[in-house]
This record gives C-alpha cells, structure tokens and sequence, in this order.
C-alpha cells in the first residue's frame, strides 16, 4: 500500500501549482484517450482488415476449388491459367500426384509435402498467411483443402490499395492522435498559465494585505470576466479595508487627543479647588477672603460637574439613537422660550438680540433643539462685543432652516474645519475665563446628526458668523396645548 502510496505521490504530488494540475490533468485525460485509440488502431482494426482479407481470400478459393472440382484433369490447368491471367490473383491446385500452377503442370507424389504454405494444414481446412515478395510488397496466401476431393486450393493476393490506404490511415491516426497529446500538453501549459498569472498576483496582494500593506491595486491582464470580476471585488474590499483602518488610526488619534483633553481639562479644576480648600483651612482668614475662595471653589466645581455632563451628553448621543424623541412643535415658542432665557447675558454686553421669527411646525426632539438652540446664541453672545445676534428661521420646500447670526470677531478660515471637534477652542484664554467645556458645538453636531441632518457654519473675520441647519416642515396639528 505504501509503495503505491509513494506511486501515486510520484505521478500526482500532494501539493503542486495550478499550472502543474492542470498540465497533469490534460496529460492523463488527453493521454488514455490517445493509448485507447492506439490500441484500437492496432489491435482491433488491424485484425479486423486482416479478418476480412482472409474471408475474402477464402470466399474466392472456395469458389475456384467447385470449378476445379467439376472440371476435367486435362481442363484444370486451363481454368488456373485463365484465372490467373484474368485476375490478379495467382492460383495453384494441388492433389495428391499434380499441381497445377500458371506455369504448367508438376508431376510429383511429394508435391503436396513440398508446397510450403501446405505443409501444416494437418487436417484443417485453411490456412491463412501473410508474406512480402521479393519486392517487398506484402502479400496474403489462402491454401483451402477440400477433402472430398482430395486437393488443395492456394491462391495468393498482392494486398489491396485499400489495405495500403487503410495501413497509411493507422499511421496517420496514430500520429494525429500523438500530435494532438502533444498540442493538448501545450494548449494546458497555456492555458495554465492564463490562469496562473492572475492567481498568482492576487495571491501576492493577500500576503502584502496579510502584512498591513494595502498599497496598489490588482491588476491582470486576463480576459477571463470571473478573473476580472475577482480582482476588481478584491480591489474594493481592499478599499473598504484600507478606509476602515484609516477611519480606525484616525478615531485612535481622536481619542487619544480626548483622553488627554479630559485629563486636562478635569485636572485644573481639581487642583484649583484643592488649592482652595487648603486656603479655607489657613489659620486668621478673613471673612471675606474666606467667601472668596469657597465662590471660586464652587465656581470651578460647578465647572467640573458641566464638563462631566458634556461627556456624558455626548456618550449618550453617539451610543443611544433612542435619546431622540421626536415629536411636532411650534419652533417659533421653543426660540422666544431661548431668547428670552438668554436675553440678560446680551443685554449685559449691550448686544441687541432679535428672534421674531414666523409660526412654523416642525418633527424632532424639542429639547435637544433646544439644547442646540442655547448653546449657539450663547456662543454669539460670547463670541460678539458690539452689534446683534439674530435667530432667523424660513420655510424652505419640506424643511426648516434655523440660521443663528452674529456680528462678533469671526472666526479664522483655518478654525472652520475643526470648530466642531471636542476640546478645540478658537480663543484658548477667553473660553476657559468663560467656564466653557469645549464641549458644546460638538455636542450640537452630535444632535443635528441624530436627527440626521448637519450643521454648517460661515464665517469672515472681523464681521460675523452665521451656523445653520434644517429639520422636517410638519403641518400645524388641529390643536395645539397652551
């Protein structure tokens, strides 16, 4: 068993390249129809001319042997001349005493012993031979003994022109069939290749991938659609893959810059109250300076508290989309609500805050709106030392837009892009003296997001910034609770 285990092995390796199978397969399969033809070539048509020619050789002796039979000893030698004058066969009788050939007759009692293709009848009725003559043509003897009338019947044929043609046809056969195993062997070694080379270089590109490189794409040449298609999905996954880990490094980045932001942001208050509380404890503090350092303790533990509630606003919007509950409102009452809350902060700066804005209806979560709605006046109201903050709302088509504009300092074209990320602040210095987290335009991305619309800011430094957004038109309902 092992050793034609160790056979098989020899003639099929256990691991080998396409190319190798497929040349194997092509030979094994190419290969036993080729012996199959071969042998029957050889072995069955061959004998099957053969078979025939000796019928046919027969056919005719028995004939000559009833003519011979009936005639006359003195006419016999005329029928074996006139048959082989007549037709290409030469004929011989031969009886026990007399041959009778074309050349005239033998009188001799061992000429039957001394006929050579007789001589081992021993009984039977024929006897088939196949020779060449001495011009090297080949040639086919019957000797048929009739033993009624005790004498033998031979006669020899030269083989037939379709014999040589059906000879000739065997080798042509058996040399296409050889070209064709061979041509097959190549054609495989071709196609293999074809299919060899795309295999290969997709194969290249999941190593480079298995090590982390996804740089380049698969590119074949093949005109195969399947080996097309293959690549150009791999290419896509390749894509996709190489988004999801650039979208990874960058979140990696994001959070580490966070985590440091956090810690940043969450130490200062502490020490500062620390540093407060150990104040208080001072032996002859003043009534006064006491209150003094127990306000600004809780100023900055109230700044601590606001900072946490931001973090966790924002954990709760990116992980819970339920958090949105949306139903329909009059926007026009939730921005006189936020207005007149805020009215003081911009009376204070002597700003002139304008909300007068149309009755509409609209589908979200009223206090979030209205989370998003404080948090940008308020920003307007810090951000701008003299002219107006305005909320403006219109209808446009099936939406909403709320627009929030000041006539403050602006904002730097280079700060746009990144306003909307936790902990950037355009002015460090003026957002920390006003408590700000750094929290609040990311919080209100996060909402507008969930309500699966965005938010957009415009600015010019110098004369204002103007954000926007839109939410779901709603028609007014029937009634309305006051």
């Amino acid at each position: 068993m092992s050793f034609l285990r160790s056979i098989g092995d020899l003639f099929l390796p256990r691991r080998a390249s396409t190319q190798t199978w497929m040349v194997l397969t092509f030979a094994l399969f190419v290969g036993m129809a080729v012996v199959a033809v071969g042998l029957y070539v050889v072995l069955v048509l061959r004998g099957e001319m053969r078979t025939a020619m000796e019928e046919t050789l027969r056919n005719q002796a028995e004939r000559i042997a009833v003519q011979v039979e009936q005639a006359d000893p003195p006419r016999r030698r005329d029928i074996v001349d006139n048959l082989t004058e007549l037709t290409d066969l030469r004929v011989a009788v031969v009886t026990p005493d007399t041959s009778y050939r074309a050349s005239g007759p033998s009188q001799s009692g061992d000429s039957l012993a001394r006929a050579p293709s007789l001589r081992e009848l021993d009984g039977e009725t024929a006897r088939f031979t196949r020779s060449r003559n001495p011009g090297g043509e080949t040639v086919f003897t019957a000797a048929l003994y009739r033993p009624d009338a005790d004498l033998i019947v031979q006669i020899t044929q030269q083989a037939p022109p379709l014999y040589h043609l059906v000879q000739r046809s065997q080798v042509v056969l058996i040399l296409g069939m050889v070209l064709a195993f061979i041509l097959a062997l190549l054609g495989s070694f071709v196609a293999a290749y074809q299919v060899k080379t795309p295999l290969s270089r997709i194969g290249e590109t999941a190593r480079r991938v298995a090590e982390g490189k996804f740089a380049g794409k698969i590119r074949i040449t093949s005109r195969a659609a399947e080996f097309q298609d293959l690549a150009e999905s791999l290419n896509q996954a390749g894509e996709a893959i190489r988004e999801k880990i650039d979208e990874l490094e960058r979140l990696t980045r994001l959070q580490s810059e966070f985590i440091g932001n956090v810690s940043h942001e969450v130490r200062n208050p502490i020490f500062a109250i620390s540093g407060y509380l150990e104040a208080l404890g001072t032996p002859g503090l003043g009534d006064e300076q006491r209150k003094s350092y127990a306000e600004k303790a809780l100023t900055n533990l109230e700044r601590l508290q606001n900072l946490f509630n931001d973090l966790i606003d924002i954990a709760r919007l990116e992980y819970r989309e339920d958090l949105i509950n949306r139903s329909t409102f009059n926007l026009k009452d939730l921005v006189d609500e936020v207005a007149e809350m805020l009215r003081p902060k911009a009376e204070e700066k002597d700003l002139d805050l304008q909300a007068d804005v149309p009755r509409f209806f609209v589908h979200a979560d009223r206090s979030r709106i209205r989370q998003v709605l404080v948090n940008l006046i308020e920003n307007a109201i810090a951000y701008t030392n003299s002219g107006s903050v305005r909320c403006r709302v219109q209808r446009r088509a099936e939406k909403i837009r709320i627009q929030v504009v000041d006539t403050g300092q602006g904002i730097d074209e280079d700060h746009l892009e990144r306003i909307f990320e936790r902990f950037y602040r355009v002015d460090e210095d003026r957002a920390r003296d006003s408590g700000g987290t750094g929290l609040g335009l990311s919080i209100v991305q996060q909402i507008i997001h969930a309500h699966d619309e965005d938010i957009h800011v415009e600015s010019t430094k110098g004369r204002g910034t103007r954000f926007w957004f839109e939410l779901p038109y709603a028609p007014a309902p029937e009634t309305v609770e006051a």
